[in-house]
């Protein structure tokens, strides 16, 4: 007992001292903002034209995934009594196979992909692809700009059925959105690096360029997962030109966030409500999931080529990789159903069509070297969550999330962080899950940072 009390003591200590005496960095870094990261020699003559794209599924390349899903090897059988705890089961995979093969609907899922107008444009040597939609209101209604921006393993995929809603006038709002929805660089259609370096910070910068070529100067944004993270890293290199900062993954690392979250171990009422208090504590818990549940992301961070390498080649294991996290990920508790109840809250032609925009794209690699960028010596050094940012900032905490943070967390980053939707429902790929209550949130969110504007009297667009 007498250990665990000098603990405490040590513990709030540390909080005072750090609370009393620290209040971040305030010199915020300045990065290069055409820092180069296409071919070297290609530099100086890129063409930096907005061009139409389109999705393309050649005839070509769907008899090559036809063959791979219907020629793999027989799967090893689960054990018994098990559902999705060791993984994707291999008794579930065989219906998901045969769906891709022989039902989905390869041309009319091209002809659903390419439904918003997409562009590519190049941005420091990287082609990055982009649907931008306009919205068709009457006069008097306000448009203003959104970025949105997805995560791993997702993709722009994820807002489609958020993106109509989005663009049209909602009930009891005068504006609705022009959403810019890109791939992350390394993503589906949009180019990946060369070279090492391009962590959330460096995407920050290639998406505050893209929304300048495109005549933006100041916006809203949104991000989930990756997205939330460079959604944190623009609102903190960019506070004068982030109108309002929306996330469904708020995540805060430094200092402050830490000590508070110890602190909270002993006493939670200090920390957080009590009714949320068992979505961060027992801190026991929370750790048994991370080490039951972010096994992947330690591969990932570490030699993302070596397991890049078999999910290039295999439809089969790329869907097995991909949907048990849209499996785990929508509701942990996913895993003890048989089928992962993947199709509660999605359909097969949903999470296909995300398989697809990395299967055409051969981005899976690319996409996971991401992880290896973020816990680079270069990227802790940079640490842009221990600098604040003054951008209003609104919080969607869903009850399947991985990690929650409350409000006294939060706000050791987010100095105007202005609340929060706790909602008992939902998990981590928000949009394409719940789109509806997505959207409400977010138009509600964009609604309190314009008041919030106009009550400091900072001028908007």
């Amino acid at each position: 007992m007498s250990k665990i009390l000098l603990g405490l003591l040590v513990a709030v200590a540390a909080y005072i001292c750090w609370s009393t005496f620290s209040s971040g960095s305030s010199q915020v870094p300045k990065l290069d903002p055409q820092e180069w990261w296409g071919p070297k020699e290609l530099k100086g003559k890129q063409d930096t034209s907005i061009r139409p794209f389109k999705v393309k599924f050649s005839d070509e390349m769907i008899k090559d995934l036809k063959s791979r899903l219907k020629n793999h090897r027989q799967f090893v059988p689960p054990l018994e009594g098990i559902s999705f705890q060791y993984g994707f089961n291999t008794k579930a995979i065989e219906p998901w196979l045969k769906y891709w093969a022989e039902e989905y609907p390869f041309k009319e899922r091209e002809a659903f992909l390419n439904k918003y107008p997409q562009f590519k444009t190049n941005i420091q040597g990287l082609d990055i692809h982009f649907i931008r939609v306009k919205p068709q209101v009457p006069a008097g209604v306000e448009v203003v700009p959104l970025l949105l921006m997805h995560g791993w393993p997702g993709s722009v995929r994820e807002f489609y059925e958020a993106i109509p809603l989005l663009t049209k006038q909602q009930s009891g709002y005068n504006f609705a959105f022009e959403v810019v929805v890109p791939s992350l660089p390394g993503y589906g259609f949009s180019d990946a690096p060369v070279r090492p370096g391009v962590a959330p910070g460096q995407m920050a910068v290639i998406f505050k360029n893209l929304m300048s070529r495109l005549g933006f100067k100041k916006f809203y944004i949104q991000g989930g997962d990756w997205g939330s993270a460079v959604a944190s890293s623009l609102a903190t290199l960019y506070p004068e030109d982030i109108l309002g900062h929306h996330t469904n993954f708020a995540m805060v690392q430094n200092k402050q966030a830490t000590l508070k979250t110890i602190l909270g171990a002993f006493f939670p009422s200090l920390v957080v409500e009590s009714h949320l208090a068992s979505r961060m504590y027992p801190l026991s818990s929370f750790f048994s999931y991370l080490l039951e549940e972010t096994g992947y992301a330690h591969i990932q961070g570490t030699k993302p080529d070596t397991v890049g390498v078999s999910l290039t080649d295999s439809p089969s294991g790329l869907l097995a990789y991909i949907l048990e996290k849209f499996s785990t990920w929508t509701n942990v508790e996913n895993k003890l159903k048989p089928d992962g109840g993947l199709e509660i809250r999605f359909t097969k032609d949903q999470l296909i069509d995300n398989l697809m925009i990395y299967w055409t794209s051969n981005c899976i690699t690319t996409s996971m070297r991401l992880y290896a960028e973020q816990t680079s010596s270069k990227n802790r050094e940079l640490d842009l969550d221990s600098y604040t940012t003054p951008v209003p900032t609104w919080a969607f905490q869903t009850k399947s999330e991985m990690i929650y943070q409350p409000p006294s967390v939060l706000k050791t980053k987010y100095l105007n962080f202005l609340g929060a939707t706790v909602l008992e429902d939902g998990g981590h790929f928000l949009a394409l899950e719940l789109p509806q209550i997505f959207v409400n949130d977010v138009f509600k969110a964009v609604n309190i940072f314009k008041d919030w504007h106009s009550k400091v009297k900072n001028t908007e667009l």
